[in-house]
Formats: structure tokens, C-alpha cells, sequence
């Protein structure tokens, strides 16, 4: 009871937390609006030009009606959590808590998958030609392949890479060929991996957001965290794996800012570790770095930064010396952008499209949660420089940081189109937003996440 009346004083210090649903119905409404005219307009480009290389834009996917054995299984599993979600996550402990949240979340993410079928939906999907499995037997000699990588980037060379092998740095590709050299070899065990891996991101998010908001907050956003029409594309999709390797390092450096484990400086080290291993994963997630400097900013320490930074060295200094040169394979893979799609789609269009991707992925709950976080910002701001700032307002600061690496990464020009699956480990830090939806109506807008996961899953067939 102390927590929720902390939290609740809290809310009095927060304009957003106060009543406001025509205004959170509005934020969903606009972005429903963003949505619409990316499809709209998105038609009006391919009909003219086919430049934007979707065949539904703004999602990468076609239109495909279909039902599978997830159709029976994903509305089970959203009207289970829209049901006892919330009253869940008020009543069971904490550790029980994170437990239930995993499961439901694994449950949520297979059964969305499975509605394209086992085969279509789990096993195969990291077998086509643009995926990692394609070239496994090609890292027979890992220290050879390593070596040579970067030759085979641009397209043109003899035996260039497939397009995610050559999109990534060599980490994610790695991580496939070592589950196949301990026995867990092929599309299924790939895709499994994939799908158990990510679901622990929930866990990860709800232990940050307990750490540097409150308990109240974290349980509040919990079913939200859970039940993210993002869970689409989480499902066999290497960016879920990815999205987990990055919130644990948010979250590690978390618990070690605020010494709120046995040993701080292990968990400062552990959190670089998998920083760094997050930056040979995908290019594009050096921008979690943003999120973990908010981290610093909101514990008010930069104590772990010395063991964090000698932890983040650790892989790229492997990689280096096994060959490999980021900096050079990166200024190749903008070189291959330009050479594929990327060179064509017209960052006119996809500078907002964007964001109508993030829209549908991240649900109307959370748009609501931050048109009030958008609202707080300024007050959050202020109280940061005194110290007084409340557990809502660290929530707000922890999503914006997410919200600010997410616009870089638009603005970039190196993120135009396949954000719905790319973005991944930025969305995650944005579904808590949803926390400071008033508690009335927390049902609904559960149903209306389910609604737009259910929909975008029967309906369409999602790329890679």
C-alpha cells in the first residue's frame, strides 16, 4: 500500500496521470490517421512509381487473409490477459510477477506466429534467401569468414552475403552458427531461439522501470509490456533476439546505478558486455545508448561508467582481433543501402511513414500513454534539475530517451521502410507509457491492443 501511495502522490505532480480520455482517444485517433495516410498515400507511390518496395506500405508485408493454428490460440491468450491481466500484476509478488509476464508473453509472441503455421510461421522463417541460415556453411573456418566479411558486403563481388547477413555485423550471423555447432541446428531451433530470447525483454523492461520508477509503475505497465501488437514481429525474427540483448544491458546498468544488487560492479560489467555485444548485433543499436545515459541521469551517478566501459570492450576487441573492422563495415553496408532498396525509397515518404509503422506496432495504448508523457515532459525537465522529480516523471524521462533514439534513427535516412521489425528494441521502452493511463479503462485498451495484433496477423502476410 505504500508503494500505490507514493505512486498516486506522484500523479498529482504529473498533469498527464490526471483525467484526459478525450485526449488519449484523440492521440489513438491521430494515430490511426498517420496510419491511414501512409497507406493511402504509400498506394498512390507504388501506383505511380514502385519505389517504396512494400507491397502493402507502409508495412512490409502483403495482403494475405488467412487463419492458422494461432487464430484459436492468440485470442485465448489476449482474452486471458485483458481479463486478468491487471489484476494480476496488482496481486501476485514480484518475482511471481515477472514469471507470469514471461509466460504470457512467450504465449503471446508463438501464438501470433503460429497463425501463419508452424512451417511459414516459426521453421522457415530464417531459412530464405535474405536470412543468416542461408550461410552457416560458410563459417566452417569462423576466423576465415571473419576475416574475409567484410569483401563480401557490397553486392557485385563474387559470393556477396545475403542481404541481413550483410546489413548486421558478424555477431548475428555468429549466434546461428554456434547453435548449430552445440546441436540446434535449422529454421526451428533458429526460430525458437528467436522467440525465447525476446519474450525475456519483457521481463528486462519491468525490472528497469520497478528500478528507476517504483513497483506501482512497473506493475501497471506489465500487461501492457505483454500484450504489444509489436509481438508480430518479434515472433522468428532475429530483432527480437536483438531486442532482448539490448534491454538487458539497460536493465543491468539500471540495477547497478541504483546498487540495488549484492555485487554493482559485476552487473556495471555484465551490462557492457552486452552493450558491446548489442553494437555487433545491428548497427543501428549503438543508439541504446541514449536509453543508458538516461539510466545514468536518473540514478544521478556515473559510478558503474568505468566498469560498463571496460565490460563494452570486451567483444569488439574478439572481433577485432579476429579480423573483423566495424568502422569499415559499416561505411560498406551504407554502400550496399544505397545499392538495394535503400537507394530508391524516397526518405520523403518514409521520414513519417515511419512512424505509422511505429504506430500500428506499438498500439493505440501506447500512443495514449504518450500523448501523457509528451505532457509531463516539461515538468519533468524542471524537477530534474532540483532532484524532486517523482516515479511517474523517471518513467517519462526513461521513455522519451527511447522515443529520442527511435527519431534519430528515422532521421537518418538508414532506417526507410521495415521499421516495424528494425525499431523493435526502441518500441519495447515505449509500451510503459501506457502506465500512466488512468486506471479506468485499462481493459479497453488491452482489447484494443489485442484488436490491432489480431487484425495485422490475419490479415496480412508480414515480411521476413
Amino acid at each position: 500500500m505504500k508503494t500505490v501511495d507514493r505512486t498516486e502522490q506522484s500523479a498529482e505532480r504529473l498533469p498527464a496521470q490526471r483525467s484526459g480520455n478525450p485526449r488519449d482517444l484523440a492521440a489513438a485517433v491521430a494515430g490511426l490517421l498517420l496510419v491511414a495516410a501512409a497507406v493511402l498515400i504509400g498506394r498512390a507511390f507504388d501506383d505511380s512509381a514502385r519505389v517504396l518496395v512494400v507491397h502493402w506500405p507502409p508495412l512490409l508485408a502483403s495482403w494475405y487473409p488467412h487463419v492458422g493454428p494461432g487464430t484459436w490460440a492468440a485470442p485465448v491468450v489476449a482474452a486471458a490477459v485483458i481479463a486478468y491481466g491487471p489484476v494480476l500484476a496488482d496481486r501476485l509478488r514480484w518475482r511471481q510477477l515477472l514469471l507470469s509476464c514471461y509466460t504470457a508473453s512467450l504465449a503471446w509472441v508463438f501464438s501470433l506466429a503460429l497463425i501463419d503455421g508452424w512451417g511459414r510461421g516459426i521453421a522457415e522463417r530464417l531459412t530464405t534467401k535474405h536470412e543468416y541460415l542461408r550461410v552457416i556453411g560458410r563459417f566452417d573456418d569462423i576466423g576465415a569468414a571473419l576475416r574475409g566479411f567484410n569483401d563480401h558486403i557490397l553486392v557485385g563481388p563474387p559470393g556477396n552475403w545475403p542481404a541481413h547477413v550483410a546489413g548486421h555485423p558478424p555477431g548475428s550471423t555468429l549466434t546461428f552458427v554456434l547453435l548449430d555447432r552445440i546441436g540446434l541446428g535449422g529454421g526451428a531451433w533458429a526460430g525458437v531461439w528467436c522467440i525465447v530470447t525476446g519474450a525475456s525483454a519483457a521481463v528486462a523492461v519491468l525490472i528497469a522501470v520497478r528500478t528507476l520508477a517504483d513497483e506501482y509503475t512497473a506493475r501497471r505497465a506489465a500487461p501492457f509490456v505483454v500484450l504489444a501488437p509489436v509481438a508480430i514481429w518479434a515472433g522468428t525474427s532475429a530483432d527480437g533476439y536483438f531486442t532482448a540483448v539490448a534491454a538487458w544491458s539497460v536493465t543491468l546498468l539500471s540495477l547497478a546505478a541504483t546498487r540495488t544488487v549484492r555485487s554493482p560492479a559485476v552487473t556495471a560489467l555484465a551490462a557492457g558486455l552486452l552493450f558491446g555485444l548489442t553494437c555487433y548485433l545491428s548497427y543501428g543499436l549503438t543508439l541504446i545508448a541514449l536509453p543508458l545515459l538516461a539510466v545514468l541521469v536518473l540514478a544521478r551517478t556515473a559510478r558503474p561508467l568505468p566498469l560498463f566501459a571496460l565490460g563494452a570492450l570486451v567483444v569488439p576487441v574478439v572481433f577485432t582481433l579476429a579480423g573483423f573492422n566495424w568502422w569499415e563495415a559499416y561505411r560498406l553496408l551504407v554502400e550496399r543501402y544505397h545499392q538495394g532498396a535503400g537507394g530508391i525509397r524516397p526518405y520523403s515518404y518514409w521520414v513519417w511513414a515511419n512512424l505509422a509503422c511505429t504506430a500500428i506496432a506499438v498500439g493505440p495504448a501506447t500512443l495514449a500513454g504518450l500523448r501523457r508523457a509528451a505532457a509531463g515532459a516539461p515538468g519533468t525537465v524542471r524537477t530534474l534539475r532540483t532532484g524532486t522529480t517523482s516515479p511517474l516523471q523517471h518513467l517519462v524521462l526513461l521513455v522519451s530517451a527511447a522515443l529520442l533514439a527511435l527519431l534519430a534513427a528515422d532521421l537518418s535516412g538508414m532506417s526507410k521502410a521495415e521499421t516495424e521489425r528494425i525499431w523493435q528494441p526502441f518500441m519495447l521502452w515505449l509500451l510503459p507509457a501506457a502506465a500512466l493511463l488512468p486506471t479506468r479503462g485499462r481493459r479497453g485498451w488491452l482489447a484494443a491492443q489485442a484488436v490491432v495484433a489480431l487484425a495485422v496477423g490475419h490479415l496480412l502476410w508480414t515480411g521476413w
